[in-house]
């Protein structure tokens, strides 16, 4: 078990739709925000398809859920968002991917990367699988110079590479500082009520007993490791 990590001077969230940082890692970022780290988030996928609604049309909800992303970074004092442009569910792992990564990080130059566990057993999401390995295999191309060198971009090497939803955690990250803005993030993603939230977009009930369900999976992963509420992750060092 690794203890928390210094507050970063810069952190890269990657998920694969919005809310998926926010789900994974987001009282982490926001305490990091709080303490002056410059919180970046790249989302691969732009949402369309995150709707149960059979009237629903993509282009309206992408656009939708671009503009809930912001106000969800705006909660969690997140800097930049950066959309990777892909079409919700069709996400496929190929070179171009892991180079569009890779390009990301050389460019942000985080101190800390984080983002899905692709090893995580039964994950059922295709695009959750495909990100968590294009950022496991952008963060070796991105610290290695002869990977991509068209890039024009220098070589960079974060410090830890942090992911979420993993079998076996080892690293455990404070939550109980940020986890207010955690939910505050979460419920600015209204789209996604009906279908990750239990409808905690449109009833004060159930509002409340989503943000308990935040609170309670906090307290079982702080619990592993001594601490009232955190957010449990795989650490590697890159």
């Amino acid at each position: 078990m690794t203890g928390p990590l210094p507050t970063p001077a810069s952190a890269l969230a990657v998920g694969a739709h919005p809310d998926d940082i926010e789900f994974g890692a987001g009282a982490t970022l926001a305490a990091w925000a709080a303490a002056g780290a410059r919180v970046t988030m790249l989302v691969m996928t732009d949402g369309s398809k995150g709707s149960w609604d059979p009237d629903a049309d993509p282009a309206a909800l992408a656009a939708r859920r671009a503009a809930e992303q912001r106000a969800a970074a705006d909660a969690l004092g997140a800097a930049e968002v950066i959309h990777g442009g892909h079409v919700d569910g069709e996400l496929e792992h190929s070179m171009a991917l892991r180079e569009q990564v890779c390009r990301v990080i050389r460019e942000v130059r985080p101190e800390v990367v984080l983002s899905h566990d692709p090893w995580q057993r039964y994950q059922l999401h295709p695009d959750h699988r495909v990100t968590g390995f294009a950022v496991v295999d952008g963060v070796v191309a991105a610290r290695d110079h002869l990977f991509f060198p068209g890039q024009g971009l220098a070589a960079h090497r974060p410090g830890a590479l942090l992911l979420w939803s993993a079998d076996e955690p080892n690293h455990w990250e404070d939550a109980a500082g940020g986890l207010g803005r955690k939910t505050a993030a979460l419920l600015c993603h209204a789209s996604q009520g009906a279908t990750t939230m239990g409808g905690a977009h449109d009833d004060e009930g159930r509002q409340r007993a989503f943000e308990d369900r935040i609170a309670e999976r906090a307290a079982r992963d702080g619990a592993a490791a001594g601490m009232a509420a955190a957010e449990a992750f795989r650490r590697i060092t890159p």
